[in-house]
């Protein structure tokens, strides 16, 4: 499984479109084959910062996911809403185990 995590500082003044194509980012790549999920959140300590979460079942479903339209879109739009460096990581899981809380 691939797992990414990105967090993405948006400029507060273009921080509705930004939401909008995260929303509608969120929406399609939950639609992709080998998409296990797919997420975005404002971060609880600044809500100018945009957070993804993303599960994939194997390298060649996030390949896959990076060469669609709804992620070209979102990519190429990207640059004009940053206010800051984004931080992206990818995980490598060999295995994942929900927890009883």
């Amino acid at each position: 499984m691939i797992v990414l995590h990105a967090a993405f500082p948006i400029d507060p003044d273009k921080r509705e479109e930004a939401l909008e194509l995260a929303e509608d980012l969120v929406e399609k790549s939950n639609q992709e084959p080998g998409m296990i999920e797919y997420r975005a959140t404002t971060d609880i300590g600044d809500e100018n910062v945009i957070r993804f979460f993303e599960q994939y079942e194997d390298a060649e479903a996030f390949e896959s996911h990076t060469q669609t339209a709804h992620f070209e879109n979102f990519e190429e739009q990207l640059p004009d809403l940053l206010a800051g460096e984004p931080e992206v990581r990818q995980f490598e899981v060999g295995e994942a185990t929900e927890l009883e809380l």
